[in-house]
């Protein structure tokens, strides 16, 4: 969503319409749409002020369930994801990767799973050279 307009801006779009500017040049005067600066002024003219109206937020979707994912990592912490995301669907909870993984990095929790190397030369898959003969 983006941000809302300053509130300068909305007064001084304000105050070129009481001035006696139309709304639709008032907005091209200070490039914003046309539609803004209606909504700016019949928002000023009911309530006296042009400022923005305040955002509601609501809580991310699974903080209601924060005491059973936590739970669930501290009992079995190597769970992939998509484990987690199983065993809330066994719970009835659904939900998504990104929102599980959006949950435990506002926990600070890291899931990350680290692999082995594939071969004992360092892991860049070439042979390596100890004991081989070299020519001089």
């Amino acid at each position: 969503m983006p941000k809302a307009c300053s509130a300068d801006l909305r007064e001084r779009v304000v105050a070129a319409v009481a001035g006696g500017a139309s709304r639709r040049a008032a907005g091209e005067r200070f490039a914003v749409s046309a539609a803004s600066a209606v909504r700016w002024v019949q928002r000023w003219r009911q309530t006296g002020q042009a400022a923005a109206k305040r955002r509601r937020s609501k809580p991310p979707a699974l903080e209601e369930q924060a005491g059973l994912l936590l739970a669930l990592i501290a009992a079995e912490p190597d769970l992939t994801l998509d484990e987690v995301g199983a065993r809330l669907r066994e719970q009835d909870i659904s939900t998504s990767r990104s929102a599980i993984w959006r949950f435990f990095e506002r926990h600070g929790i890291s899931l990350k799973k680290f692999c082995t190397p594939a071969s004992k030369s360092g892991g860049r898959g070439a042979p390596a050279l100890e004991g081989r003969a070299t020519r001089a």
